[in-house]
């Protein structure tokens, strides 16, 4: 039977007590204590509608087994997605999937710019599942003085349009999940990346670990888009050039997502990187790519200059030789 989701309602609180109890037991150290630490608990659908937020619950069988809310922040035009548990006999059945999309086009639809939640460090399943649809770490890490003696990782994201952002080590590690997934199936679709297909899962991880590293070391910065919430595309700067280069940064590892090709991602990150490199006091971007119709998309709509090229350069997915592209771009 699927869980029917509905609005909330301050007669649930017994149910929303349990769920988040029983959320709560599978993790040692973590104490509940209602009336001391969380008297809202009593009249949610009370409390988040004087926030100017909505409650939602997923019932099955007469029982409650998954509920969000969400609710404006005072900044940013950021809304925060609150409250999102799901009981163990209804995960992996797409509940939590549904719950988080229909929390989050709930504060679209109000005028959010920005999604923002707090999760537990311990919650290491939550923070799986919030990379995936797009979340990354951003800030310090919050110290809750409560019973649970609660550390906890705030994610954050873009909820409309198209936005390309940096990200800092942390955005980076948490990243680093989805950006595996995207680099997975630009190699599947016969991608200008340097890996013959099917690229393993663990392989794609631990070249965003190396990436995440470098974000940390301060000679690489990572740039991510998203459209709509969804994490598509990334794009890199490596900064790490040879001391009579400080001038100088490479863009690298341009991927999209293959579903959006062609609607204006590659641009948007192609764009973001030259703002980037101008910032850090870079005057000269160089890439190297294949030599197809990427490569005269970017001499032609984005001003760069070929150099020249390499014939049989590298091999594409069929063992075939393709010719490198390399090219350069003044910035002013």
């Amino acid at each position: 039977m699927t869980a029917e989701i509905r609005p909330g309602r301050d007669e649930d609180a017994e149910g929303f007590i349990a769920l988040i109890g029983g959320a709560w037991a599978e993790y040692p150290g973590c104490v509940m204590d209602v009336d001391a630490e969380m008297p809202e608990l009593r009249a949610l659908a009370t409390h988040f509608g004087k926030a100017g937020g909505a409650l939602w619950a997923a019932e099955e069988d007469g029982r409650l087994v998954g509920m969000v809310a969400t609710r404006p922040l005072r900044h940013d035009e950021a809304y925060e997605i609150c409250r999102m548990y799901v009981a163990r006999e209804a995960r992996g059945t797409g509940l939590a999937r549904r719950l988080l999309t229909l929390a989050e086009g709930w504060a679209r639809d109000a005028g959010a710019a920005r999604m923002v939640l707090w999760t537990d460090t311990r919650f290491e399943a939550a923070h799986r599942f919030y990379e995936k649809h797009g979340y990354v770490r951003q800030g310090a890490i919050r110290i809750l003085d409560d019973l649970s003696k609660s550390l906890e990782f705030r994610y954050a994201k873009p909820a409309r349009g198209l936005v390309v952002e940096a990200l800092d080590a942390a955005g980076a590690a948490s990243a680093e999940r989805r950006l595996s997934r995207i680099l997975i199936d630009c190699v599947a679709a016969g991608g200008s990346v340097p890996f013959f297909p099917p690229l393993a899962p663990e392989r794609a991880r631990d070249v965003w670990r190396r990436v995440s590293a470098e974000v940390a070391a301060g000679t690489r910065v990572l740039l991510a888009a998203w459209r709509d919430g969804a994490l598509i595309g990334t794009a890199q700067l490596d900064l790490g050039t040879p001391e009579n280069q400080p001038h100088r940064a490479a863009v690298e590892s341009l991927l999209v997502d293959p579903p959006a090709r062609n609607t204006g991602v590659g641009r948007a990150l192609m764009q973001r990187a030259e703002q980037v490199a101008r910032r850090l006091g870079r005057s000269l971007l160089t890439l190297e790519t294949r030599a197809d119709d990427f490569a005269g998309r970017l001499r032609g709509e984005l001003g760069w200059q070929e150099a020249g090229r390499v014939p049989g350069h590298a091999l594409d997915a069929d063992r075939k030789p393709v010719d490198a592209a390399f090219l350069w771009k003044r910035l002013g």
